[in-house]
């Protein structure tokens, strides 16, 4: 693959972070607002039948609609945000120009023409248009950055001088896709036909369906272009096309939330590749693993060790958080990488087998107890109960097998390994900015950085020289890992704390 294709990939998929957050926020609002207003914890708990507390709840579900409803939107901004690099709000505002544009020019072909064979037609923004769904907002997005990119700095005579710059933007973005907006009606129907293929290919292949996503998920995650499987998946025909409350819904986790929030019976069908999969690995497998770590540590450095491990099991399991433990083991031990991918992937086709029902994003705790407990035993749960401790012992025993067979230094194994130096930083509060100024120094210097970002766990930067970057340097000052795509891109895996040191270093660097 093209190294700018590659680097772009990675940056897109980082950009879906924005509203998929805001999109598990929003499922635990509907999940929680479902469960509490539902018919059969009202006869458990009578007292949640007062009017004001159905009230309560019927607002939570409504306010946690609202980014089902407008995700293509919010992908359509959120992508120009993630990826411009000055005007972040001209690039936002150009998104929703751009997605609005376009599906009044689809309106229009379609007054027109009377109508169009092959294609689901939506009112979208108050527009009876073509539904294009997810992927219509992801294409806008990435065409309004192109432009953005292109003419935020454009010069134009005096006399046209005041649409000179930032100015300018949407107005390109209108004329663009305007146009964009006219060739949809040919372009959009075989697209859909080729999405639908793909869909039924997953629907005809059962279980194995699940086990290949969760399989895929995993060896995709390594190199940062997982999100864009998963967003396929969740939001698009791959994942699945039921109608819902009289509207044709697509992707498995549309498909959820709309059926969440219209009280009907849930789809295991969309469910297969949604949280419930993931329960069985991030909540029972991954620490299983994490404390065969631990285990297999030297007597003396596991005191050390202990912080880590502890702190990689609460991400995992209570943040649905899973790279400070998959990078424990990953660079140095790629086969058991391979052996968590299968066992993830096994997790999702077990769980589909007992016909779960448990929804939402994370596949943690939180979304055990919202989509699980609260929603009733219909969804599954309790089988959770026995497949949780199987898949905790099948990580416990092979981690500790592998680890002890093959000698692999994991954390601590090592006679010379620095566990004094892991246990401070593992343990302490360092001041913000000494902190980053001493990642940079390990990176190089802030002359070697040409970009920094940061998705939900690593920095994200270019370099202009691989050789300056000190790969143990940056796993002394607490780096799980140090990822190098190629000699320019680079990933430096942190934690969930890696906003605010991203923040410090650029502040630093600027």
């Amino acid at each position: 693959m093209n190294k700018s294709i590659w680097v772009f990939l990675q940056s897109l998929g980082k950009t879906f972070m924005l509203p998929i957050a805001l999109l598990a926020f929003s499922g635990i609002l509907l999940g929680i607002g479902a469960g509490f207003g539902g018919q059969a914890v009202q006869e458990a708990l009578p007292f949640l039948a007062a009017p004001w507390l159905q009230a309560v709840f019927t607002f939570m579900v409504k306010i946690g609609l609202v980014a089902f409803i407008f995700l293509p939107i919010l992908f359509a901004m959120a992508i120009p945000i993630g990826l411009a690099k000055e005007d972040k709000g001209v690039a936002a505002m150009s998104g929703f120009v751009g997605y609005a544009v376009m599906n009044l020019a689809i309106n229009t072909y379609l007054t027109v023409s009377g109508g169009i064979e092959g294609a689901t037609i939506k009112n979208i923004l108050g527009i009876e248009t073509i539904d294009t769904g997810v992927l219509g907002g992801v294409i806008t997005g990435i065409i309004v950055y192109k432009l953005h990119e292109k003419y935020r700095e454009v010069q134009f005579p005096d006399a046209f001088a005041f649409w000179s710059g930032a100015r300018f933007i949407p107005i390109v973005t209108t004329a663009v896709m305007a146009i964009v907006g006219l060739a949809v009606p040919f372009i959009w129907p075989p697209v859909q036909t080729a999405i639908n293929t793909i869909g039924d290919l997953i629907a005809v292949s059962g279980p194995f369906g699940p086990f290949l996503f969760g399989l895929s998920e995993m060896l995709l995650l390594p190199f940062g272009l997982h999100h864009i499987v998963t967003s396929m998946v969740r939001f698009t025909e791959i994942g699945g096309t039921q109608v819902v409350n009289g509207e044709v819904v697509h992707g498995a986790l549309s498909i959820f939330y709309a059926q969440l929030g219209a009280n009907e019976a849930i789809s295991s069908s969309a469910t297969a590749f949604l949280s419930g999969g993931k329960m069985p690995t991030l909540i029972f497998g991954l620490p299983g693993a994490a404390v065969a770590i631990y285990m297999s540590a030297k007597l003396k450095n596991r005191p050390a060790v202990k912080g880590l491990i502890i702190s990689g099991i609460i991400a995992s399991a209570v943040g649905g958080i899973t790279e400070p433990i998959l990078f424990l083991f990953l660079f140095i031990a790629p086969a058991l990488y391979v052996a968590h991918a299968c066992f993830y992937g096994l997790g999702f086709m077990v769980m589909n087998l007992l016909d779960h029902t448990i929804g939402n994003t994370d596949g943690n705790v939180i979304d055990f107890f919202t989509f699980g407990i609260l929603q009733g035993t219909h969804t599954g749960w309790l089988h959770l109960l026995w497949v949780g401790p199987l898949f905790f012992a099948l990580y416990f025993f092979t981690f500790k097998w592998a680890i002890e067979k093959w000698n692999i230094m994991t954390p601590g194994r090592a006679e010379d390994e620095d566990c004094a130096q892991m246990e401070t930083i593992s343990s302490t509060k360092e001041a913000g900015d000494f902190k980053a100024t001493q990642f940079i120094n390990a990176l190089g210097g802030k002359d070697n950085i040409a970009s920094l970002d940061n998705c939900i766990t690593r920095l994200r930067m270019t370099v202009q020289d691989m050789t300056k970057v000190s790969d143990d340097e940056l796993k002394k000052l607490g780096a799980l890992g140090v990822v190098k795509l190629d000699d320019k891109a680079l990933q430096v895996v942190i934690g969930p704390q890696v906003h605010m040191l991203k923040n410090s270093m650029s502040k630093l660097i600027r």
